[in-house]
């Protein structure tokens, strides 16, 4: 699984035309399922992502957690993160998940988040979404559960 991770201050999902979801000072995750993924891969994406110091103290340096900031998060089905654009000009999305079982782990992961973390709000998985954002930095960090 990849999570691009982005520390905002305000983020939400809008489809057609209508404000679907939106949080306050918290994450906005958009969240890649591959083709090998299972639930072991979101339980530790979560507890990384959950426990990562990415929020800054009173001295200005991260070292504060989401749950130190009462952050909220906000959830959004990516498969895109999963582009290989090595070859030609069109990106290839042949190692993003098949579609069913990436709701099921997308879904899966929102449960995880919905445990530990007083407002979650999600994007609609495969919708046609714009999402919208004021990122606080900004700071964005790209976890790969093949990498942790």
């Amino acid at each position: 699984m990849r999570a691009l991770v982005q520390r905002v201050r305000r983020a939400s999902v809008e489809i057609a035309g209508e404000v679907t979801a939106s949080i306050g000072r918290g994450y906005l995750v958009l969240l890649g399922v591959g083709h090998e993924d299972a639930r072991e891969d979101a339980d530790r994406l979560w507890a990384k992502l959950r426990d990562l110091r990415i929020n800054e103290d009173a001295d200005g340096k991260t070292n504060l957690s989401l749950a130190d900031v009462d952050g909220e998060v906000l959830v959004v089905s990516q498969f895109t993160l999963y582009a290989d654009c090595r070859r030609g000009r069109r990106p290839s999305f042949t190692d993003a998940g098949d579609p069913a079982l990436a709701r099921e782990l997308y879904e899966y992961f929102c449960e995880l988040v919905r445990r530990d973390t007083g407002r979650v709000e999600t994007g609609t998985f495969a919708a046609d979404m714009q999402v919208g954002l004021v990122n606080d930095g900004p700071f964005t960090v790209m976890l790969d559960t093949d990498l942790l």
